[in-house]
């Protein structure tokens, strides 16, 4: 089981997961750019969001964005509790309802308010751990939880009520902006003064900004999610590598190769034959 490292860089990507994790008391907040999942079956937890105290009770969905400091404080047990995390650009290309999509992105906590589907999700994630780890059927726990959130905005817009509980709500930062500009464009060609001025800022300030937040420039940001994207290319489609590379935004395939190579130390190639 999995516990928070104190030690990972802030930022740090998860990738796409779903484990089984141990609760803790956490020095300091915790900052990805994943949209992250969490189902507590018997205790009750505690977070810390940037200005208030959350508790999370058990047998209920929970929705955030990563990217919002959140920070175990108090816990009642050691009993372990589910975690996924989804790559940022996947969850925005689910084209979940966009009241859903928007809410999470202004930081709210999104926590189912009934415990009438608690013995199903149990089920469902006790699988996806086994199809992840155990039976390599990623894209199929892919569609399940892209599944599962679709049910769970759904019911929120047919039934015309608050489905679920608010926790904290903010206006997004100007380097929440970017990331959210980056992941909605990055398979088209951008430029970085393109970046400044989707979020209305200098392209100068808007690059030095976002390094200092993300420990990379912008150029170097958009490369990564491309590269992200075509690990989940290969290994859950048949796609060309060639199709794939045009796909992820780059303009020829050597600099889809040498950026591939840099980043995961092999070919694509390589990468598909060892995670299929």
């Amino acid at each position: 089981m999995k516990t928070f490292n104190e030690r990972r860089h802030e930022f740090k990507p998860y990738g796409f997961t779903c484990e089984l994790w141990t609760p803790g008391l956490m020095k300091r907040p915790d900052r990805h750019n994943e949209i992250e999942i969490n189902y507590f079956p018997e205790d009750s937890i505690t977070y810390f969001f940037q200005e208030r105290k959350v508790t999370i009770p058990t047998k209920r969905l929970t929705v955030f964005w990563g990217l919002v400091p959140h920070q175990i404080v108090h816990y009642e047990s050691a009993s372990p509790y589910f975690v996924c995390t989804i790559p940022f650009a996947q969850f925005l290309e689910w084209k979940l309802p966009s009241l859903f999509v928007d809410r999470i992105l202004k930081g709210e906590v999104l926590i189912e308010t009934s415990d009438e589907y608690s013995v199903y999700d149990e089920f469902l994630f006790n699988n996806w751990i086994g199809d992840i780890n155990k039976n390599n059927q990623a894209d199929v726990t892919l569609l399940e939880i892209q599944a599962r959130l679709a049910r769970m905005a759904g019911r929120n817009l047919r039934e015309k009520k608050k489905e679920f509980s608010l926790v904290h709500a903010n206006e997004i930062s100007p380097v929440e902006q970017i990331a959210v500009y980056i992941a909605q464009n990055y398979n088209h060609p951008i430029k970085v003064s393109e970046i400044g001025e989707a979020v209305g800022l200098h392209p100068d300030y808007a690059n030095a900004l976002f390094k200092k937040a993300f420990g990379s420039t912008l150029s170097e940001y958009v490369t990564e999610e491309r590269i992200s994207h075509a690990q989940r290319k290969l290994v859950t489609t048949g796609a060309s590598i060639t199709e794939i590379a045009f796909d992820c935004g780059f303009n020829s395939i050597s600099r889809f190769n040498a950026a591939f190579r840099k980043i995961n130390h092999c070919t694509p190639r390589e990468f598909r034959k060892r995670n299929r």
